[in-house]
């Protein structure tokens, strides 16, 4: 028989080998979120990926079951917005029929101004802008203008911003759609000039771009693409422009609200040879009425230089 002694080393054992199995179990220990601060989001080849969350922008309101194809086109069915049918165009396009264009329900046309060289940076008027300007105004299709950069410095930034300036002075009164910049990243790493730009950089040279042309009297946006609007663009700092938002699709997908998608960039349409961008710009219906003097001038006279 066991002694008492040796009773109490017994239950002693045992209350030691059960605890961790009936006892109180201490908590292991938390692991801090990686993800504190981000947003999971679309990343356009199917999956998703985790991108900046920033509180002070309008998250999109845009529902997929909202759209549909309606031939080469994109419809919006929803209640929210007024949706307007466009493309954006430069000299890439060549000639445009832009009847033919306008026939197919175009109601606007973002279109190329000017560009800067991504290498040696020169500043260059788009070839086709002033046919490509005076032809969709003739047609009765409202415009916007966008200035491909590739600025390195907020100087640049705003000598494209007078450069263009410059190129749409006799057009001023006609353009009724914002002025977009759009700086893009080239796929020619080690031949540009913009390889080692950094996300503020951009941002600050979209700002200094938008300034110059704001006080001109212009509505100002900026275009991105997905990649480029998450992971370079400091979006918060750019809540006064209008996005212009590419994520081709059937559906939009871009997390913070955008006024215009662009959907296609192959697109084939109707007065264009070969491919053409699409797009939607989403008005609310709360949004005040284009004025009579707002309207683009009727057919026969557009100024030319």
């Amino acid at each position: 028989m066991l002694s008492f002694k040796h009773k109490r080393l017994l239950c002693a054992l045992l209350a030691a080998l059960l605890l961790p199995l009936f006892g109180c179990k201490s908590e292991p220990e938390s692991q801090p979120d990686p993800h504190i601060g981000e947003v999971c989001v679309a990343n356009g080849m199917g999956g998703t990926m985790w991108v900046p969350l920033y509180d002070t922008l309008p998250v999109s309101t845009l529902r997929a079951e909202d759209f549909y194809s309606d031939g080469q086109f994109v419809a919006y069915s929803g209640d929210e917005y007024i949706a307007k049918r466009g493309i954006d165009v430069s000299e890439h396009q060549h000639e445009i029929d832009w009847e033919a264009v306008r026939a197919q329900g175009v109601e606007f046309a973002i279109i190329r101004a000017g560009y800067r060289g991504y290498s040696a940076g020169q500043l260059y008027e788009d070839e086709f802008f002033r046919t490509n300007i005076e032809g969709a105004l003739s047609k009765g299709i409202e415009v916007g203008i966008y200035f491909y950069s590739q600025a390195i410095n907020t100087d640049e930034a705003a000598e494209e911003a007078l450069f263009l300036l410059d190129i749409i002075a006799d057009y001023g009164n006609y353009i009724t759609l914002p002025i977009f910049y759009d700086w893009e990243h080239v796929s020619n790493v080690g031949q540009t000039r913009c390889d080692d730009m950094t996300g503020a950089e951009i941002t600050d040279c979209c700002i200094a771009f938008c300034d110059v042309i704001a006080q001109a009297g212009y509505e100002t946006g900026v275009y991105f693409y997905r990649a480029l609007g998450y992971r370079d663009y400091e979006l918060n700092r750019l809540s006064h422009l209008i996005f212009w938002a590419a994520a081709p699709g059937t559906t939009p997908d871009f997390y913070y609200k955008h006024s215009i998608w662009q959907y296609s960039y192959t697109a084939q349409i109707n007065g264009i040879q070969g491919d053409t961008d699409l797009d939607i710009m989403f008005v609310e219906k709360t949004a005040p009425a284009i004025t009579p003097g707002d309207l683009p001038a009727p057919e026969g006279s557009i100024p030319a230089k």
